[in-house]
């Protein structure tokens, strides 16, 4: 399967931090490092790595927040359904504000490390949609998605891809894209349950891909259980010039 551990993000120093709080197009997180001293008059932000796209990104414009199915079928890929919530926000003037009308794309693999409208050495599931799409945030910066706990495959770490856009496809748009990682101790206990189980032979831990080392602590999610489903959200700023 192809590895996309060639491209890498990289981890920004405080003093980069600080550099950066002035120069458009950084991430910023509200949660997860300790606030920077007072006297950097910062906001109670911290930049979080960008990280790559990957080879299996596909723009299906597919807007939906139920990610799980195929379209035209209806049919939902196996997996414990997971609710990931994205809370966006937009530095400025030194505070964080929701950011309105921003879209999310997420994309990811199933239970077997499928991933749709892609063609691999193991698969090809060109035309296919299954565990795509994307919403806008809404008033309060929010962008809810029901999807699956993700599987794994050959030389990555267990990860979810997402990508947010103030303008898809216009010349003056903002782009950010980066992964999503999960404890290696709470995937061994979803893994130990159908279907996972029946995709067994993970070797590539979370200290072990490339990409996690690069920025991957800062990009954990926390994962709630209720029941017989997951759940996580993630908070996001960005400093858009």
């Amino acid at each position: 399967m192809t590895n996309d551990n060639e491209t890498l993000g990289r981890v920004l120093t405080r003093r980069e931090v600080i550099a950066l709080m002035g120069v458009s197009g950084a991430a910023l997180f509200a949660r997860g490092i300790p606030r920077l001293h007072a006297h950097a008059a910062l906001p109670a932000c911290v930049v979080r790595p960008q990280q790559t796209e990957g080879p299996y990104f596909s723009d299906v414009m597919l807007h939906r927040s139920d990610i799980r199915a195929e379209p035209g079928t209806g049919v939902a890929r196996a997996g414990t359904p997971f609710d990931l919530t994205f809370n966006v926000s937009r530095v400025d003037d030194g505070e964080c504000r929701p950011l309105a009308g921003a879209q999310v794309d997420v994309w990811q693999c199933d239970a077997n490390g499928v991933y749709s409208d892609a063609r691999d050495r193991s698969f090809n599931t060109i035309g296919q949609k299954f565990l795509r799409g994307y919403q806008r945030t809404d008033t309060q910066g929010r962008a809810r998605f029901t999807t699956i706990y993700p599987g794994w495959y050959q030389g990555r770490t267990v990860h979810v891809h997402f990508k947010i856009r103030t303008e898809p496809g216009g010349a003056r748009g903002y782009e950010f894209t980066s992964q999503l990682y999960f404890d290696d101790a709470f995937t061994d206990r979803v893994y130990a349950k159908a279907p996972y189980a029946g995709h067994a032979g993970r070797r590539t831990r979370n200290e072990a891909d490339g990409i996690f080392r690069n920025g991957g602590r800062q990009l954990l999610l926390d994962i709630a259980e209720s029941g017989d489903r997951y759940s996580a959200v993630f908070d996001v700023g960005l400093q858009i010039g």
